[in-house]
């Protein structure tokens, strides 16, 4: 059995999906952009039911928080279990255990991509993407016990809090982390997605980087998702891609709130430059 998962992770609304929707259009050395209702091609989650069902062979109830982590063992080895080198996977979990679970396995993980985002601004996108109010959303990212909730299409995700969730992410590992900041993504894309690129081993061509970046743009893939709609956005929200700024709470979220999150994260955002 190879160790082969090359975790994609992230706190909810960090820049996963947009890391995804680049990776699909360089790997693929696309000449037009992506589609972005086929990214999901290039990455696997590990998370969706119809995956716990196919190794439990049976329907399940994906509310069964005990069912569904005593399977997962199960799902990582199946995905390992195709012998390839790279298997990309998508997560919002905690590098962490859920009740006496580990969720992300040394035995099955080659390495890890991991997208931090400033609180501020994530928060408000999270609110948005669960159809929360900006206070609730300020509020789960503060609590240990937070979590996505299943639902018909997707198992229980554990998060914990947005400063637990970094900083389990980003401690040394028994394997290769490669840690982007989202604003840093946005500020020279080409520098960032060179290292990711140089992490998974993948050569890094200037064209074929630019193209990659441009068809994975905000404006291109807000474009597609008014034109065709986004399988991956939330039945709560009214659309996935927002805004795709850095820095926008300034003027959206409250000060109150703002306090409140800067308090809870003070030192995990120091850290990663987010507070003076």
């Amino acid at each position: 059995m190879k160790k082969s998962i090359v975790w994609l992770a992230s706190y909810p609304k960090s820049g996963n999906t947009w890391t995804r929707i680049f990776l699909a259009n360089y790997l693929t050395n696309a000449q037009s952009p992506v589609p972005i209702n086929q990214v999901h091609r290039f990455g696997m989650g590990d998370s969706i039911v119809s995956t716990y069902e196919m190794v439990a062979g049976r329907k399940i109830n994906p509310s069964d928080i005990s069912l569904t982590l005593s399977l997962r063992n199960k799902v990582l080895r199946g995905i390992v279990a195709n012998n390839a080198d790279v298997n990309l996977v998508k997560t919002h979990n905690i590098r962490s255990k859920a009740f006496g679970i580990e969720l992300i396995p040394d035995q099955f993980t080659r390495s890890a991509i991991y997208i931090v985002r400033n609180p501020l601004d994530m928060v408000i996108s999270y609110a948005r993407h669960y159809g929360e109010t900006i206070e609730k959303a300020a509020e789960a990212i503060g609590r240990s016990d937070n979590s996505n909730d299943a639902d018909k299409s997707t198992v229980t995700q554990f998060l914990g809090t947005w400063s637990e969730h970094v900083d389990q992410w980003t401690k040394p590992a028994s394997y290769p982390i490669c840690v982007l900041r989202y604003e840093d993504m946005l500020n020279d894309p080409q520098t960032a997605f060179s290292k990711l690129l140089e992490h998974l081993g993948v050569p890094v061509e200037t064209d074929r980087l630019d193209r990659a970046i441009r068809f994975s743009s905000f404006d291109e893939v807000s474009k597609q998702e008014q034109q065709s709609g986004f399988v991956e956005r939330s039945q709560k929200s009214d659309r996935f891609f927002g805004k795709g700024k850095s820095g926008y709470w300034r003027g959206e979220l409250p000060d109150d709130i703002a306090d409140k999150i800067m308090r809870d994260h003070e030192r995990t955002m120091k850290r990663f430059g987010y507070l003076e």
